[in-house]
């Protein structure tokens, strides 16, 4: 028996969870969950949002703490979100907490980059879709900030991605895992290396030198070296110190580890607060109609890319429950909220869930009757029909998104599995399985946190060493649900109110 800790940290919450592989089936508990989300501040420029991460770091720390009172831990591993980064001055201590990904610093500065570098040279490099957030941008806007602050600027000595952060406070060693690293837009995602040709680039031609601030590059399944915080005290069964192993640290490439699939033939959603929708390669597509279509190539383990489209996902049902609350309204459980989207017309109200205005916190419900409004839909009136909305057009949403990653990468699909929270909704996994015209296998739930916990499992060597085997370890563990597509209204019609970008 052989028990691993895995920290798994979302945009709005985290946990550290605890596995024990036993006779080829793993366990799960969670040890210790705990809120996250963007602080609202201020600076001298105007508003900003930023990521609390001494506090994300006390709470994985109280998690450590308490995996390690049941018995030994033989390793530990940490996957978060992408793209947003802590600077370290040339001591190694923090410069400032880390911007969020969802602050507006970064509002048009896609247009300002490309006049300087095209899109598509940009795109046959490091084939990454094009958002406001991607690491490329919010590193200009820092450059823009540093403009007013020359003194700060030489302050900054190394950037290392929100997981990275938190592995170098427990090792000392800083690095950047690859599959976060390619959400930077840094990355040359053919040969998995940072690029030079793109590093060079951005300094002659945007101003922006990066020489010296990224770190070295590992693989998911690297010993990164033991874990040097006393007071925790882990250790492993033979009495050392626990070692902490690169994972894949996006966690959308742990959660795409862990879909329980019996081949390739698969397209994935990692539903959570956003929705990461496509299919695994072998290779990345970086062609001009992939690049019109916006889909982004990530790094995936042992070599894969995960060929997707980033969805806005739960994020917005999350506000909109959010703002109800704060008005005041019923707190109402997810079985009867549900219930209320599944009674509420079908189809009656579209938007396009990748519309920018979803992205930043604040009243959602306004901005979706807006939307409806503008697009010529019927405005939600009651909480179901916005609910009924968000499902509806986040079906819609994977549809399109699973349809475009099979025509652009020629790549057959035969079946959807989707992991994370949103497997849990039964009425989105029904709705999908309809649209997509596809069988939608649903779950596991906790999907990044178990492939975190497999690649730990496998790097010291008490799991199978190649992906078909961590799967049908996974397959064996977990139940998954299966919504077979039934006949209903049709999704073609629905297709043609919601125009494409």
């Amino acid at each position: 028996m052989t028990t691993v800790a895995a920290v798994d940290l979302g945009a709005t919450s985290g946990r550290v969870l605890a596995g024990t592989l036993a006779n080829d089936t793993l366990h799960v508990e969670e040890v210790n969950r705990f809120p996250n989300g963007a602080i609202s501040t201020r600076n001298r420029r105007g508003a900003d949002l930023q990521w609390d991460v001494l506090a994300l770091w006390q709470h994985v720390q109280d998690g450590l703490r308490a995996a390690g009172r049941s018995g030994p831990v033989e390793a530990v591993g940490i996957d978060t979100w992408g793209v947003d980064y802590g600077l370290l001055d040339p001591e190694g201590r923090l410069l400032a907490n880390p911007a969020s990904y969802r602050s507006e610093r970064t509002n048009g500065l896609p247009e300002r980059f490309f006049r300087h570098l095209p899109a598509a040279d940009l795109y046959a490099i490091n084939g990454l879709q094009v958002q406001q957030f991607n690491t490329i941008f919010q590193l200009l806007a820092d450059r823009d900030a540093f403009l007013h602050h020359p003194a700060a600027a030489s302050l900054a000595d190394r950037l290392l991605l929100v997981p990275d952060l938190l592995g170098y406070w427990l090792t000392g060693r800083e690095v950047a895992e690859i599959t976060n690293a390619s959400t930077t837009g840094l990355l040359d995602v053919g040969t998995r290396r940072w690029s030079t040709t793109l590093l060079d680039l951005v300094r002659d031609r945007c101003g922006l030198d990066l020489a010296g601030l990224l770190p070295e590059l590992v693989e998911p399944g690297t010993v990164l070296g033991t874990i040097e915080v006393p007071q925790l005290e882990l250790c492993t069964s033979a009495g050392a110190p626990t070692p902490l192993v690169s994972v894949g640290s996006h966690d959308t490439a742990s959660a795409v580890l862990a879909t329980p699939a019996v081949d390739e033939h698969f397209a994935f959603i990692s539903c959570g607060t956003w929705s990461l929708v496509g299919v695994e390669l072998d290779a990345p597509v970086r062609t001009p109609e992939s690049l019109a279509a916006n889909f982004t190539n990530e790094l995936g383990v042992d070599g894969t890319v995960r060929y997707l489209k980033n969805v806005m996902g739960l994020w917005v049902m999350t506000e909109c429950l959010n703002h109800w609350r704060y008005e005041g309204l019923p707190d109402l459980g997810w079985d009867q909220l549900l219930a209320e989207a599944a009674a509420a017309p079908a189809l009656r109200s579209l938007v396009d869930m990748n519309d920018p205005r979803l992205l930043a916190p604040g009243d959602m419900p306004r901005r979706l009757a807006h939307l409806c409004r503008e697009a010529g839909e019927p405005e939600p009136r009651t909480r179901g029909e916005f609910l009924r909305c968000i499902i509806d057009s986040l079906a819609l949403a994977y549809r399109r998104a699973v349809e475009d990653a099979c025509r652009l990468s020629g790549h057959e699909v035969r079946t959807v599995h989707m992991v994370g929270g949103g497997s849990q909704n039964a009425l989105l996994c029904q709705l999908t399985a309809d649209a997509t015209g596809l069988p939608v296998d649903a779950g596991p739930v906790e999907g990044t946190g178990i492939g975190n916990l497999m690649v730990q499992l496998r790097a010291i060597g008490a799991a199978p060493q190649d992906l078909p085997g961590l799967r049908r370890i996974i397959r064996a563990s977990f139940p998954t649900t299966r919504y077979l597509p039934c006949s209903g209204p049709s999704w073609d019609a629905a297709e043609a109110r919601v125009p494409r970008p």
